[in-house]
């Protein structure tokens, strides 16, 4: 018999499918195959052929069922790399030659190395070169906008640029890359060029057949793998950047097989296979969880799999994104991003994860377009008239994309054609009220007024300290906004669009605020035809009870919020209204009022058992940050803030946001009437009465 030992540097010269480790197996007689996630797969049972003297002339190795009864563990002497087979039954034969045997197989690969054992995730170093012709396939995923940026001749010349900053030459020109340049000092600037979109443009080119862009971009490609090392994750910007890197690589790998019009990668790019198993490693390694970070390395996990014809990389990603879906988006269609931008991108994110895995062959699970639906409907409920999203959270700002056949084509078409969304007034178990006067049934659909309020879990991944916040949106015009969102560069404007003053809600700046904010419990809501009701409550701050009741009117359009809060020392109790960009501010007797874009708005300060306050306005402040919007992370523009501000252990503060068209006079009056106080509001030719019980609970009167 054919020792194990005498063959197992000929057996490894092969580069098949299905990763396997290989070792001894019981009794000398078989090779144990396990897959790189430790899971016993396939034997090989070794036998010979013998001449008449007896000498060993042949031998072949069949495939078996791998079993704890046929397998054992390998002698720690030795290890040996990865090879694979991608057939149930494979018979693999040699012949005896002088001083070992030789076996007819393609192509080598590496030999074992006596001492050396390999890691939970080893990868083949030489996969398969493509899948079979006609089998599944991965598009080339694009580069998402970053690649207009570097149009072919600044590419050539190793010149990179994202957003704003100006164009860098991070290179020699030659495609050697200085990979740790960062002029900017920009944590996002950094991870793109690791991500290696910007290399879109000569990839373009390299499909159509650009010899000289070809060579360039495998130079840049080829310096980024010999530069960077596995497994990167000292540095920041290239392990985040692994799953757009994947991308890129295969998009590589496609387009020179277009140039070269072959079907199968030539030897001496091999390395490029390489890049995308090692690639592969981290992504199995590395998983971020249930999110669209998670879902992004899953997609590009799948898409190694596809590429190379690797069916465990494949169903490690269609096990994890099948899973994550349920984690990622309830069954309301919240998704765990706590943004609204973030929601949008998920949606995109998971229809192409969807559409992966079925050009790849692999079945997606029906939960994930359920949840995708879900999803599409909450994204409706959470525009406005005008079709943009409320940018609660990192959102920038957005109009909600056209999908035909959903709620979602409703909002975008203004009504004209899609599904109308169920309700009115959506609340969403994970921390969402979104709500609005009508969907164009009563009057034009742009006429209708929009609002959104936040409550739920802490903050996490995308999401603001905003809890109680609310955005208002009066027939069209932006009134009550979200700071939107400041990017991952870390700085002042930055940290505190995230924090509790960049929002409409009531701050206590003089008491430290839980660093994730509060978990914030909607305590109440009732709605009728033509109001909306809802209490919250919440810790904010060690020892600092709040609650906020919000009223919001239709017939006419406004908001009315009481906030109170309650400590056990004096406390300085702030209740800040966000106004949108271009809104001038003028105060008097504890009124404010923003004109703007047609519109004329009222931030009435309300007196409630002599308790009154003061009202003052901030814009564009630098230090401490207060009064700013960002459009997107490169556009940031001054804003006004109106601030009710209360000082005490206690306080009450009563707002009424009144939108009016210029014309119309607006006035109040109080009153009580037993132990409530009742406010009358006067809006141009509308009267409306509403009731504040000693509780705080807000009530239209008849």
């Amino acid at each position: 018999m054919t020792s194990v030992s005498h063959i197992s540097g000929s057996l490894l010269r092969v580069a098949l499918r299905d990763a396997f480790r290989t070792g001894y197996c019981a009794g000398g007689q078989k090779v144990a195959c396990v897959d790189e996630f430790g899971r016993l797969e396939r034997c090989f049972r070794i036998t010979s052929s013998t001449s008449g003297s007896g000498a060993t002339v042949g031998f072949c190795w069949s495939v078996l069922p791998c079993t704890a009864a046929n397998a054992e563990a390998a002698p720690m002497g030795v290890r040996t790399k990865s090879i694979g087979l991608g057939v149930a039954g494979v018979l693999v034969c040699g012949v005896a030659v002088a001083g070992g045997a030789a076996v007819m197989l393609p192509r080598s690969a590496s030999k074992a190395v006596p001492g050396k054992a390999v890691g939970s995730t080893t990868l083949p170093g030489t996969p398969m070169s493509a899948p079979a012709l006609g089998g599944p396939s991965y598009p080339c995923q694009g580069f998402s906008g970053i690649e207009k940026k570097v149009p072919l001749p600044a590419l050539l010349k190793d010149t990179f640029a994202w957003g704003n900053t100006a164009p860098y030459k991070v290179g020699n020109g030659s495609g050697d890359i200085k990979w740790d340049s960062d002029p900017y000092q920009n944590l996002s600037w950094h991870l793109w060029l690791h991500s290696l979109r910007w290399l879109g443009n000569g990839v373009y080119a390299m499909r159509a057949g650009d010899a000289k862009a070809s060579k360039h971009v495998l130079a840049i490609v080829k310096d980024w793998v010999q530069d960077n090392p596995f497994s990167w994750k000292s540095n920041t910007s290239a392990s985040e950047a692994t799953m757009h890197r994947t991308n890129v690589l295969i998009c590589v790998r496609q387009a020179l097989l277009t140039q070269l019009k072959v079907k199968v990668l030539p030897a001496e790019y091999q390395w490029l296979d390489e890049a995308l198993l090692t690639h592969a490693r981290y992504l199995t390694d590395n998983w971020s969880g249930a999110h669209n970070h998670g879902t992004d390395q899953s997609i590009a996990l799948l898409g190694i799999g596809c590429t190379l014809g690797r069916k465990e990389l494949m169903g490690l990603a269609a096990s994890r994104l099948n899973k994550a879906v349920t984690q990622a988006i309830d069954e309301d269609g919240s998704t765990n991003e706590q943004a609204v931008g973030y929601a949008d991108f998920n949606y995109r994110l998971w229809g192409r994860a969807v559409d992966r895995m079925k050009d790849c062959g692999v079945a997606p699970s029906p939960a994930i377009e359920a949840r995708r639906t879900a999803l599409g409907e909450w994204l409706a409920t959470a525009t406005t008239s005008t079709g943009y999203m409320h940018q609660i959270g990192n959102t920038n700002q957005q109009k909600l994309p056209n999908v035909p056949g959903t709620p979602m084509e409703f909002v975008a078409t203004q009504g004209k054609s899609g599904k109308k969304p169920r309700l009115r007034t959506a609340i969403y178990k994970a921390g969402y009220v979104f709500g609005r006067t009508g969907w164009g049934e009563e009057r034009p659909y742009a006429e209708e007024s929009t609002y959104s309020i936040r409550f739920g879990v802490a903050r996490r991944w995308h999401g603001h300290q905003d809890h109680t916040a609310v955005t208002y949106n009066w027939k069209g015009h932006d009134i009550l906004v979200d700071p939107g969102y400041g990017g991952h560069q870390a700085d002042a404007r930055q940290e505190w669009a995230k924090g509790p003053a960049a929002h409409n809600q009531l701050t206590i700046p003089t008491a430290t605020a839980l660093a994730k904010g509060p978990v914030t419990r909607l305590t109440g809501s009732v709605s009728t035809a033509n109001s909306d009701y809802f209490a919250l409550a919440d810790q904010p701050a060690e020892g600092v009870d709040r609650t906020r009741d919000v009223l919001v009117l239709k017939d006419p359009d406004l908001m009315i919020t009481l906030d109170r809060a309650q400590s056990g020392s004096n406390q300085s109790y702030e209740t800040l209204w966000h106004l949108a960009p271009g809104q001038k501010v003028t105060v008097e007797s504890g009124k404010a009022v923003a004109t703007g874009g047609g519109v004329r708005t009222h931030l009435l300060h309300i007196p409630l058992g002599g308790e009154s306050g003061t009202t003052t306005v901030e814009e564009g402040t630098p230090n401490p940050p207060q009064g700013w919007f960002f459009k997107d992370i490169f556009t940031v523009s001054p804003a006004p803030v109106v601030k009710f501000k209360h000082v005490g252990q206690n306080a009450r503060i009563l707002s009424a946001i009144v939108p009016a068209a210029k014309a119309d006079k607006v006035s109040y009056t109080t009153r009580e009437a037993g132990a409530n106080v009742v406010l009358d509001l006067v809006v141009g030719a509308h009267r409306v009465s509403v009731k504040i019980t000693p509780e705080g609970r807000l009530t239209r009167l008849p």
